[in-house]
């Protein structure tokens, strides 16, 4: 450590932190960009599931209209079949029941005649909220689609600009000792990309802890690579 100047070696680490910073910036969106991709795919899958739901209720409503007509077939069966016996019936108290139940079977087919209204309404409702899904989902497929376009144009812009700054880094790390260019990777990987912070106030720019006037008297002295006892990462002051 002694055959290097730790003045000069900071500069380097400043100059490779930079670059980090960014590849660690855009490696965390890069990697946000699926995971975002999914939520937009999963929301629209729910949309499509809302119009699935009415397309299933409007099946259900027409097979029961068509149970109802069957019903309501089989309804004036029986009264015209009842109305048909009227001319066969002899006497005044049979055809007085007749009649009743004649009546009766006109005001069950009166209550599915209205059942079928309330299906028949129910539907014209159902289809107006199909329209307005399908014409809805359209416009958010378009939408869905223009922003995964947008995702892979900005995926592979960002790829490329890690690739220009890897190549920066390439150029850049050799500059450091192995062994500082070690401990700071060590760092790195474990500080969420941010192994090397400033110094301002007297507070680490990395766990905003304060350190002591020691530690700031390490610094300015370049005789080793000081860190901060709170958070491990290499301090460094910015020179005025």
């Amino acid at each position: 450590m002694a055959t290097v100047s730790i003045k000069e070696q900071t500069g380097y680490l400043i100059e490779l932190q930079t670059i980090d910073t960014q590849i660690y910036n855009l490696n965390k969106r890069l990697f946000a960009i699926p995971i975002e991709l999914e939520n937009k795919n999963r929301e629209f899958e729910v949309k499509k599931s809302g119009l699935k739901a009415l397309e299933e209720k409007n099946k259900e409503l027409l097979l029961k209209k068509k149970g109802e007509e069957l019903e309501l077939a089989a309804k004036e069966g029986v009264i015209t079949k009842l109305q048909s016996q009227l001319f066969s019936i002899k006497t005044n108290k049979e055809y007085t029941v007749m009649l009743k139940e004649i009546d009766g079977a006109k005001a069950d087919k009166s209550l599915i005649e209205d059942q079928i209204l309330g299906i028949l309404e129910a539907l014209d409702n159902i289809a107006a909220e199909v329209n307005k899904e399908k014409n809805s989902l359209t416009e958010e497929e378009k939408k869905l689609n223009k922003d995964k376009a947008g995702l892979e144009i900005e995926r592979k812009t960002i790829e490329e600009e890690i690739a220009v700054l890897n190549h920066k880094r390439s150029q850049a790390a050799p500059k450091i000792d192995r062994r500082i260019l070690a401990t700071y990777e060590r760092i790195l990987k474990n500080k969420d990309g941010l192994a090397l912070v400033k110094v301002v106030n007297n507070a680490c720019q990395g766990c905003f802890m304060n350190v002591t006037h020691q530690t700031v008297n390490e610094i300015r002295m370049y005789d080793k690579l000081v860190t901060c006892q709170a958070c491990a990462r290499i301090l460094y002051e910015e020179n005025e």
